[in-house]
C-alpha cells in the first residue's frame, strides 16, 4: 500500500479538526431534546430572542420552568405529541470546537430517521434512564451506531436525580450494559451520569454527582479527537462532475470535480481511473481560492490530470497500488426504511458516492435480531426499521469498499425507481463480517476412528498447505503444478488445488464481488486443511488479493494445527499483462470483465510470506526448486 504523510490537527480546517457532528438518540421520553437544550441554555449558546420565545411558549403550555426541550422540537407533530418525530439539526459552536446536533427520534416507528441523523456522525450520544436501565430500543440504536462504525459512544445515564443521585445505581447501570455494548467492538465508549433536567453534569459539574470524577458531557465533546477516524491512508475520489475549460500546459483542458473521500490528494500524484483503468497524473489540484498542494477529506476540489483519457460522473480515482473493488455485485447490511417489505428479486436503484444504477436483491441472507445481536437467515421479506444482510448485482459496475474501511465509498442508499423515495441504507461488508452465521447449528463434527497420528505413523505422509498467492499470470499454478509432479514422482502425496478449477465445481456459484472472493478463499482453505489432516502436501494456486481473506486461510489451518506456508508469486503486472496466458487481462482492458486484479482491483501483497518468489527474475526450474526446499524445511519427510 502506498503511504501518505498525515495532516497534524493543526494543519487541519476548522471543518476537518474542529468540527463534531454529534448524533443523540435514545427511546422516547429518556430526554434527548431536554438535553440538548440543557446543553444549548447551560453554554450560553442561545441568543436572547431565542430565550424569550422559550419562555413565552413555556408559560403558555403551563410550564412552570423553562421545558428546554422546545429548542429542538420544532414540528407542530412533536410539540402536539411530546415526541420527537423527524431529525432536528443544531448548529452551534463553543472556543474550543464548532458542533453539528442531529437530534433523532426515540420511539422505534421512526428509526429509520435515527439512521439517517448517524450516517455522518463522529460521535454518538445515547441517553439511558437511570431508574430504568436498557431498554429494547437503546439496543436497537447500539447497534445501529455500530453497524454505521460510528467509533465514539457516549452513554449519558439520564435522570440521575429520579434515583437519588446514587452513585450505586449509575454503577448498576454501566455494569448492565457493558457486556452488550463489548460485543459490538465499538472503539470507544464512555459513561457520564447526569441530570439534564437540572444541568447536573452536563456543562457544569454538581455537588449532587460529586462521587463522579470524569469529564462532564460537553467537556468530553470538546475534547473527543475525531480526526484519527478519518482514512488518510486509502486513495478515493469521486467524480461529481466534468468542467471543461481551462488547464495549462502539460495538463487536461477538463477539471474533475468533488469531495475527497479518503486519502491524501497532492499534484504529481499517479492515478488510475475507475472502472476502466486507464492511468495518468495528476497536474494541479484546484479549490475556488486557486490551486493547491494536498487535499485530503472532505475537501471539494477539482482535480486535472495530465492527459486527456475519458473520465465521467461516478467514476473514481485512486492509486495504482490501492484501489477500490470494482463490481456488479456486493452483500451489504442494511436498515430498510420502506412500510413496504423488501423481498427478494426486488428491482431498485442503488445511489452509491456519485452514481446511481438499477439495481436487483439477489438473495436476503439474514435478518439481525436486536435482542442478542444473532441472526434469522433466509426471512421470508424485510420488515420497516428491519436491520439484515443482503446481496445486490448492478447493472453496470461500480467501485466500493469495506464500510468499515471507508464510510464514503463503503455506503450507499436504495431508491424506489418509480416514487423516488429512499427505502434502504446500505454498508458493504468486509470479509471477516461475511461469517454471519457461519455453518448449521444442528449439525456435530464426526471425529475419523483414525488419528493424524496414526495416519502419520503406518503410511508416513505428513501433510500441509502451500498457499500460492500472486496477481494472474504471476506464475502460481506453473510452479505449484511442477512442484505436484516432482513431490509425487519422490513418492509423497501432493495434490494441486487450482483456483479456476474450484470455480468449475465446489465454487461454481460464486461470483467475483469482494464477499464472493472471500467465502472462495474459505471454502478452498478449509478443502485444503482436510487434504492436509489427510497426509497431503496441498499447494493452493489462488490470486486470493486480500490480506485479510489470506489470513483467515491460515486461521483455519492453525485451528487445527497443520502447517501453513504462504508463498507470494510476484511478478510485476506489465509482465503478468504481457504473458496473459488466459487472455483475462486484455478482455479486462476491454472491459469485458469487470473487478479483474491488476486492472481495476487492487491486491494487496503480503507483509510477511514465508517465501517469495519473483518470478520476473528466476527461471521456472530456480523457482520450483526454492519451493520444494522450503517444504522439505518446513514439513521434513518422515520417510527421510
Amino acid at each position: 500500500m502506498e503511504s501518505a504523510t498525515i495532516p497534524s490537527i493543526d494543519s487541519l480546517p476548522v471543518e476537518d479538526g474542529d468540527l463534531l457532528r454529534l448524533l443523540v438518540a435514545g427511546s422516547v421520553d429518556s430526554g434527548k431534546s431536554t438535553l440538548i437544550g440543557r446543553l444549548l441554555y447551560d453554554a450560553k449558546l442561545l441568543l436572547s430572542d431565542q430565550i424569550e420565545a422559550l419562555e413565552k411558549t413555556s408559560i403558555d403550555r403551563g410550564e412552570v420552568e423553562l421545558d428546554l426541550s422546545l429548542i429542538t422540537d420544532g414540528l407542530r407533530a412533536e410539540r402536539e405529541q411530546g415526541i420527537t418525530i423527524d431529525v432536528a439539526y443544531r448548529y452551534f459552536s463553543t472556543p474550543q470546537r464548532a458542533f453539528i446536533v442531529a437530534d433523532t427520534p426515540g420511539h422505534v416507528t421512526y428509526t429509520r430517521n435515527m439512521v439517517t441523523g448517524a450516517s455522518n456522525s463522529d460521535v454518538a450520544l445515547l441517553l439511558v434512564e437511570a431508574p430504568t436501565g436498557a431498554v429494547e430500543q437503546f439496543r436497537r440504536h447500539a447497534a445501529i451506531v455500530s453497524m454505521l462504525r460510528i467509533p465514539h459512544l457516549i452513554v449519558a445515564v439520564n435522570k440521575m436525580d429520579l434515583v437519588g443521585y446514587a452513585q450505586e445505581r449509575f454503577e448498576a447501570v454501566v455494569a448492565e450494559l457493558t457486556p452488550w455494548v463489548e460485543q459490538l467492538e465499538i472503539p470507544q465508549v464512555t459513561f457520564i451520569p447526569i441530570d439534564a433536567l437540572g444541568g447536573a453534569n452536563v456543562v457544569d459539574r454538581s455537588e449532587s454527582l460529586g462521587w463522579y470524577s470524569g469529564s462532564t458531557l460537553l467537556h468530553e465533546l470538546e475534547n473527543v479527537s475525531v480526526v484519527a477516524d478519518r482514512n488518510f491512508s486509502d486513495y478515493r475520489f469521486p467524480v461529481q462532475s466534468v468542467i471543461r475549460g481551462g488547464g495549462g500546459e502539460g495538463e487536461s483542458a477538463r477539471a474533475l470535480a468533488g469531495q475527497v473521500a479518503a486519502g491524501i490528494m497532492r499534484p504529481g500524484d499517479e492515478v488510475v481511473v475507475l472502472p476502466s483503468g486507464e492511468r495518468s497524473h495528476i497536474s494541479s489540484i484546484e479549490t475556488l481560492d486557486g490551486r493547491i498542494d494536498e487535499a485530503w477529506p472532505p475537501m471539494a476540489v477539482a482535480v486535472r490530470l495530465a492527459d486527456e483519457i475519458d473520465v465521467s460522473r461516478g467514476d473514481m480515482l485512486c492509486q495504482p497500488g490501492n484501489r477500490a473493488s470494482v463490481t456488479e455485485n456486493l452483500t451489504a447490511r442494511v436498515c430498510w426504511m420502506s412500510e413496504r417489505p423488501l423481498l427478494a428479486g426486488a428491482r431498485l436503484l442503488l445511489k452509491h458516492t456519485t452514481k446511481t444504477v438499477p439495481a436487483r436483491v439477489d438473495q436476503l441472507v439474514h435478518r439481525i435480531e436486536l435482542d442478542t445481536l444473532g441472526a434469522e437467515p433466509d426471512p421470508a421479506a424485510l420488515e420497516l426499521n428491519d436491520l439484515g444482510v443482503i446481496v445486490v448485482s448492478t447493472t453496470t459496475p461500480i467501485c466500493v469498499d469495506p464500510y468499515r474501511v471507508n464510510r464514503r465509498t463503503g455506503a450507499f442508499v436504495l431508491i424506489d425507481e418509480a416514487t423516488g423515495d429512499t427505502v434502504a441504507a446500505g454498508m458493504v461488508l468486509h470479509n471477516d463480517e461475511m461469517r454471519e452465521p457461519r455453518g448449521a447449528t444442528n449439525v456435530i463434527w464426526q471425529d475419523s476412528r483414525t488419528t493424524r497420528e496414526q495416519r502419520l505413523e503406518r503410511l508416513g505422509h505428513a501433510g500441509a498447505t502451500v498457499w500460492l498467492t500472486g496477481l494472474p499470470g504471476a506464475g502460481k499454478t506453473t510452479v505449484a503444478a511442477a512442484v505436484e509432479e516432482r513431490l509425487v514422482t519422490s513418492g509423497r502425496p501432493a495434490y494441486l488445488l487450482d483456483g479456476d478449477n474450484l470455480r468449475h465445481g465446489l465454487n461454481s456459484n460464486l461470483g467475483f464481488s469482494e464477499a464472493e472472493r472471500a467465502e472462495n478463499v474459505r471454502r478452498t482453505a478449509e478443502v485444503a486443511r482436510l487434504f492436509a489432516d489427510a497426509g497431503f502436501v496441498v499447494l493452493v494456486s489462488v490470486v486470493s488479493p486480500e490480506a485479510d481473506a489470506r489470513a483467515s486461510a491460515r486461521a483455519i489451518h492453525d485451528e487445527h494445527e497443520l502447517p501453513f506456508l504462504e508463498v507470494f508469486v510476484d511478478a510485476p503486472v506489465e509482465v503478468c499483462e504481457q504473458r496473459d496466458p488466459k487472455g483475462h487481462y486484455a478482455r479486462a482492458r476491454a472491459g469485458e470483465i469487470a473487478g479483474f486484479t491488476g486492472v481495476d482491483a487492487g491486491y494487496e501483497s503480503p507483509s510477511d510470506p514465508e517465501l517469495t518468489l519473483d518470478t520476473d527474475r528466476l527461471e521456472p526450474g530456480e523457482a520450483v526448486d526454492l519451493l520444494i526446499d522450503l517444504i522439505s524445511a518446513r514439513v521434513p519427510d518422515p520417510r527421510g
